[in-house]
C-alpha cells in the first residue's frame, strides 16, 4: 500500500517485504508484581528508522525504552537488535546509548568534558577523543561553548550537549525519552526539525519516547500509538492522522468527531450510515463495515465546511447553528450544534484579512463535507 502524504524521504523499508527489521520486540511482556506494563507486544523497528512510541502516561512506552536500553528484562517474549537476542547483555555492553528528559550531565564538568566522558571510559587514546569532541561539537554548533559548565548553559543548549555526549560513542541506537520536554513551545519546535536533521545526517536508528502528538507527527517516520501495554495502530503520521484504525486512535491524535450511526447501504466500497436522528452520511471509506452494523464516521474538523447557506450539490449536508466559536488568528474554530443536538467542531484557515461568510453566536449555519472526508470505524 502506497503512504498516505508526503514522506520526509525515499525511506520506507516497511513497505519493502524483503527488508530485514533492525529491532524486534517479539511477543514481549513485562510484569512489575500484579501489574502488567507491556502485554503480549511485538513491534519492528527498521534501521535508521525515527520511531516515536506515542501514548498516555502508563501506556507502557518507557518500559519498552528501557527494556532495549537493558535497564529492565521483559518477563517473557524476546527483544531482537540485528538478528541478536539481547536477553542477559547489560545495560554498557549493548550498541545502544539513551538521552534521558532530565539530560543527566555532570554540574563539575565542562561541555567538552562531559562530552569525553564516555569515550574516555571506554578508554579511547586521547587525541581520537579531542577529534569526536570537536566533530561533536561542530555537529550541535556549541563550538564557542566548549569550556562552559551546564549551569551557564539554556535549557537547549543544555539539550544539545546531552545529545551530542550520547551520540559521540556511536551507538547503533539511539534512545530518547521524552528529550524535549523539558524545553519551552517555541524552543521545542526549533528543536524537532535539529532533531531530524542530526539523525539523517548521523545515519542511526533514533526511538523516542513522548506523549506529545504533535512531536511525534512532525519528527517521526512511523509511529506505535499504545494504550494499557499494547500496540493500537503502527503507521506513517499521515496515516495515523487520516486512517486511524479505531475510535481510539482516532480520538488520540489530533482533534475528531465522531458521528454514531448504521450502516443502512453496502456497496463494494460505498456505503451510507443513517445517525439516530435519521440523517444520511454516504462515505467512501466504508472499510470493512458491513450492512446493518453500529459503526462511527471520523472526520476531521478541517474537513468540514460551514456556511450560512445551504451548500449547492454538496454530498453531505447537515443543518445548525454555531454554539460556540474562537478566532485563533490563522484559523477560526467552529462548533455547532446539530438538529440532533449532536455538537460538531469544525476550523476553517483565516487566509484573507476580511471573512467572506461572517458566522457569530446563535446563527443558524450548514456544515457540510465530501464523501471520501472522513473513515468509517468499526472499532
Amino acid at each position: 500500500m502506497k503512504s498516505l502524504g508526503s514522506i520526509r524521504r525515499s525511506f520506507s523499508p516497511w513497505t519493502d517485504p524483503a527488508a530485514k527489521p533492525y529491532i524486534v520486540f517479539e511477543n514481549v511482556t513485562k510484569k512489575f508484581g500484579d501489574f502488567t506494563a507491556v502485554n503480549d507486544l511485538s513491534l519492528t523497528i527498521y534501521e535508521r528508522e525515527f520511531f516515536a512510541l506515542l501514548g498516555a502516561s502508563g501506556c507502557g512506552k518507557s518500559t519498552l525504552l528501557r527494556m532495549l536500553a537493558g535497564f529492565d528484562e521483559p518477563t517473557s517474549g524476546r527483544i531482537l537488535l540485528d538478528g541478536q537476542d539481547l536477553r542477559g547483555i547489560p545495560p554498557y555492553r549493548r550498541p545502544v546509548n539513551m538521552m534521558f528528559q532530565s539530560y543527566a550531565l555532570f554540574p563539575h564538568m565542562s561541555v567538552e568534558q562531559n562530552i569525553a566522558f564516555g569515550l574516555k571510559q571506554e578508554g579511547m587514546p586521547k587525541a581520537d577523543i579531542d577529534k569526536r569532541v570537536a566533530d561533536m561539537l561542530k555537529l550541535v554548533k556549541l563550538e564557542q561553548f566548549a569550556k562552559r559548565k551546564p549551569h551557564q548553559l539554556s535549557g537547549g543548549q543544555r539539550q544539545r550537549v546531552a545529545l551530542a555526549r550520547s551520540v559521540a560513542k556511536r551507538p547503533k541506537v539511539l534512545l530518547l525519552d521524552e528529550p524535549l520536554g523539558a524545553l519551552d513551545k517555541k524552543l521545542r519546535e526549533e528543536t524537532q526539525f535539529e532533531l531530524m536533521d542530526l539523525q539523517q545526517n548521523l545515519g542511526l536508528t533514533f526511538v523516542v519516547v513522548t506523549h506529545d502528538q504533535e512531536e511525534a507527527m512532525t519528527m517521526a517516520d512511523r509511529i506505535a500509538i499504545l494504550d494499557k501495554g499494547q500496540v493500537m495502530q503502527v503507521a506513517t503520521p499521515a496515516e495515523v492522522y487520516e486512517a486511524p484504525v479505531s475510535r481510539f486512535v482516532a480520538n488520540f491524535v489530533g482533534n475528531v468527531n465522531m458521528l454514531e450511526g448504521t450502516v443502512a447501504e453496502r456497496s463494494e466500497k460505498t456505503a451510507t450510515i443513517t445517525g439516530a436522528s435519521g440523517a444520511k452520511i454516504r462515505v467512501e471509506n466504508a472499510g470493512d463495515a458491513t450492512a446493518g452494523s453500529t459503526v462511527a464516521f471520523a472526520i476531521r474538523p478541517e474537513k468540514i465546511k460551514v456556511s450560512s447557506r445551504k451548500p449547492d450539490g454538496a454530498a453531505n449536508v447537515m443543518e445548525g447553528e454555531i454554539y460556540d466559536l474562537a478566532y485563533l488568528g490563522d484559523m477560526t474554530v467552529y462548533h455547532v450544534r446539530l438538529v440532533d443536538g449532536q455538537v460538531v467542531k469544525a476550523s476553517a484557515l483565516n487566509s484573507s484579512r476580511i471573512t467572506e461568510d461572517p458566522l457569530s453566536w446563535n446563527d443558524k449555519a450548514w456544515i457540510s463535507f465530501a464523501p471520501d472526508a472522513g473513515v468509517v470505524l468499526t472499532r
